[in-house]
């Protein structure tokens, strides 16, 4: 069923005059003659079939009808004019909205940011943190980072990282009473978990341990706080590869052991299909991915 629209011109004449009550002011305002919005209120009292306005004492009136028109819909002009400013605000400078999961942001995005606005000082980037990555390419976003196992319909979806789960603990850990030397000591140490307790029952089935109770230990909502646990020698944590990378480079964190879980999860960089190769967008992504590449490549060169 097609829905009865009337002329926008139209419209806007008659939201000017009866916001000013005087076709004058809202010639004025709409940079036309007198003439032409009042050949424009007539048109769209034609249209609707009933008068909107009545003079009287050369006052301009609206009538009950009118009134009414006006209350409904003076708001659909305001948040079209509030649309229209958030576009115009986006496009400014050529900014950039990117929605991330915190802790990628604060570990991976965030220090690396100078890298990009010395490359594209044009591009105002603008980043959004968010705990729900996999919904949040909203209107208002140009490039997100998921994290899961990819396929997400109607979108451009690059790997960025495989996720590698890796046992990491503060240096201090090895120094006390029970050292962790081999992975079956970990029964002696508090295991941390990031979410859920699921990555900690997958590592300890796959590599067949004894007496570790992964049914315990704290759990965190973000992998960053994991991580600063471990750090502080609250426990071991079973980190990601990339977000661990900062504080493995600083010595905060060590890996005492050389296995391994590789998840089924990654990182992606995700936009909208249609947009994926233009302009800014395009530009990001490129980036991001080259810098991605480069980094995994300086670690297997080690």
């Amino acid at each position: 069923m097609s829905r009865r629209l009337p002329p926008l011109n139209s419209l806007k004449a008659f939201e000017a005059a009866a916001r000013h009550l005087s076709f004058t002011r809202a010639a004025d305002e709409l940079f036309v003659t007198q003439a032409a919005v009042s050949h424009q209120i007539k048109a769209l009292e034609e249209f609707l079939g009933l008068k909107l306005f009545r003079r009287r004492n050369r006052a301009l009136l609206l009538t009950e009808e009118g009134q009414s028109y006006f209350l409904d819909i003076k708001d659909i002009f305001t948040m079209m004019a509030e649309a229209t400013d958030k576009v115009l605000e986006r496009s400014e400078k050529g900014a950039l909205t990117i929605a991330l999961p915190p802790s990628f942001a604060i570990q991976w995005l965030v220090p690396r940011l100078a890298d990009f606005n010395e490359q594209e000082p044009d591009i105002d980037v603008r980043i959004k943190a968010v705990d729900s990555p996999d919904s949040s390419l909203t209107d208002d976003v140009d490039v997100a980072i998921y994290y899961g196992r990819g396929n997400w319909p109607g979108l451009r979806e690059d790997k960025l990282y495989q996720e590698y789960l890796i046992p990491l603990c503060a240096p201090s850990l090895l120094l006390g009473s029970k050292p962790l030397e081999t992975l079956n000591d970990l029964k002696h140490h508090t295991l941390l978990h990031d979410t859920s307790r699921k990555e900690w029952k997958q590592f300890a089935k796959h590599n067949e341990l004894v007496g570790v109770n992964v049914n315990h230990g704290p759990i965190f909502s973000h992998s960053t706080m994991v991580l600063q646990a471990a750090a502080h020698g609250q426990g071991v944590a079973l980190g990601n590869n990339v977000l661990a990378q900062p504080e493995l480079d600083a010595g905060r964190l060590i890996a005492p052991f050389d296995e391994v879980l590789i998840s089924k999860n990654a990182f992606y960089v995700v936009c909208h299909e249609k947009q994926a190769d233009t302009g800014r967008i395009a530009t990001f992504r490129d980036w991001m991915l080259a810098k991605a590449q480069s980094e995994q490549e300086e670690l297997l060169d080690d």
